[in-house]
C-alpha cells in the first residue's frame, strides 16, 4: 500500500528577469541564458529578497520544450543567505511558445511550468530546507516568473 503524498505550501519566489541572452543553435537545440535582476519571496516559512546576480540557463529543444537551469542567492529578511539550484520544465502549443520567447503575455493556464528547487544554507535556522524536498509550479510573464513552492512529505 502506497504512503500518502502531502505537500504544504512554503513560498512563493517572484524573480525579477533581463531580456533573454539568445546563443542560438548548438546542435539540435537553442541555448539562451536569461539574467536575474532581483525579486522577492513571501511566504509562510520564508521572506526576503532575491539578490540580483544569478541566471537562467535554457535550453529549447526542437520538440518545443524548455529545458530550466536556474542559480540564484536569496537573502532572508533574517539576513540568511540561502542558495537556490532550480531546474525543471515548461512545455505548451507551439504558438503559446514562440509568444513567451518573444516576452509576450500568454495565459499561465496554456503553459506547463514545473520545477524542483533545492537549497542550500549555512543559517541554522533554515536548514530545514536542505533536509526536505520540494515541487514548484510556475509562470512566466514578460518581465518576471512568479514560482509557487512546496515541501514534499
Amino acid at each position: 500500500m502506497p504512503l500518502p503524498l502531502t505537500v504544504e505550501h512554503v513560498f512563493d519566489l517572484f524573480v525579477a528577469v533581463a531580456a533573454p541572452v539568445e546563443i542560438g543553435d548548438v546542435g539540435a537545440r537553442d541555448r539562451r541564458v536569461i539574467a536575474i535582476t532581483g525579486g522577492e519571496v513571501r511566504g509562510p516559512r520564508l521572506n526576503g529578497r532575491i539578490l540580483p546576480g544569478g541566471a537562467d540557463f535554457q535550453v529549447i529543444e526542437a520538440s518545443g520544450l524548455t529545458r530550466l537551469h536556474a542559480r540564484y542567492v536569496v537573502e532572508a529578511d533574517d539576513g540568511a543567505l540561502v542558495y537556490i539550484e532550480n531546474d525543471g520544465i515548461r512545455w505548451g502549443a507551439p504558438e503559446d511558445l514562440d509568444r513567451l520567447r518573444r516576452g509576450l503575455p500568454v495565459d499561465p493556464e496554456r503553459i506547463y511550468f514545473a520545477t524542483a528547487p533545492r537549497f542550500e544554507t549555512a543559517h541554522p535556522d533554515h536548514l530545514w530546507l536542505m533536509r526536505s524536498t520540494f515541487v514548484a509550479k510556475g509562470i512566466r510573464r514578460p518581465d518576471r516568473v512568479e514560482i509557487s513552492v512546496y515541501r514534499v512529505g
